[in-house]
């Protein structure tokens, strides 16, 4: 639900920012918030240089590479749609990947739930306006935000660190920081539209697609299979759906139900 929501949410974002702009105001305000916390709570950190060198690789991947790569492919015209279909085939990339990297065992099972849920994901996205098929460079940026993404699975499943949820998420966030907010200022203007729009934007982006989103998926790679856990993705398409016809009234047809049902299915399938 908490990835569903951050497409759309990031897109109204953007409206009023440049991406990286936007997503070092994003990663500065996370730290800002989780920095007291951090030092009130002294939570458990990693026992030596290796732990706070692999959470900081994978908050690279996910903040830097999945996060900026998406965010630059949207500012640059790919629909929410489109940017959430593309996430939602990186489980595939993990299943390819993880008997190599982790040792897990995939069956026939699971195959057939990938290929259901990889389908019904773009059967919701396709039936919608908002879809674009078109491989411009947009597009290409978030194909390399799901790869980013599918590393970041993997290198956690395979270099686990024992550490406390606020200590993950301030390291993320300060590498995420440290590596964006250097070439928004290269790159970019650095111009901010203030508005009640960006507020909201930044304030869920901040608390429901950060701090709670990647903990929640930390929190499960470091318990079950990597395959498994990113086999969630796929719901990432007909959650979005579906908030939009509860809270948007938009209408969803035949096509999106149907896509929306067997991405259910094919999750089901791989966490057998």
């Amino acid at each position: 639900m908490f990835w569903a929501s951050g497409f759309g949410v990031a897109k109204i974002g953007l409206r009023y920012a440049e991406p990286l702009t936007f997503l070092s105001l994003r990663f500065g305000l996370i730290v800002a918030l989780l920095v007291p916390v951090f030092l009130v709570l002294r939570p458990l950190v990693p026992s030596s240089r290796a732990g706070w060198g692999r959470l900081a690789i994978v908050g690279f991947l996910i903040q830097s590479v999945y996060f900026g790569l998406a965010y630059l492919g949207m500012s640059l015209g790919v629909s929410a749609g489109t940017a959430a279909v593309i996430a939602s085939l990186q489980p595939l990339l993990v299943a390819i990947a993880a008997p190599l990297v982790s040792n897990e065992r995939i069956g026939r099972g699971r195959w057939a739930g990938f290929a259901l849920g990889a389908v019904g994901a773009l059967l919701v996205v396709t039936a919608g306006e908002g879809f674009q098929a078109s491989f411009d460079a947009g597009v290409w940026l978030c194909v390399g935000s799901a790869i980013g993404m599918a590393a970041a699975t993997l290198y956690q499943k395979r270099f686990p660190v024992a550490a406390h949820p606020v200590t993950v998420n301030l390291v993320q966030y300060v590498v995420g920081f440290a590596t964006v907010a250097p070439l928004a200022l290269w790159l970019e203007t650095g111009s901010i539209d203030w508005t009640a729009e960006l507020a909201f934007a930044l304030g869920w982006l901040i608390v429901a697609n950060s701090i709670i989103a990647v903990s929640l998926l930390i929190f499960m790679v470091g318990r079950s299979e990597a395959a498994r856990v990113s086999a969630l993705f796929f719901l990432v398409p007909p959650v979005a759906a579906l908030f939009g016809w509860l809270l948007l009234d938009e209408v969803i047809g035949v096509q999106s139900w149907f896509g929306i049902g067997m991405a259910l299915v094919g999750v089901r399938l791989v966490s057998r």
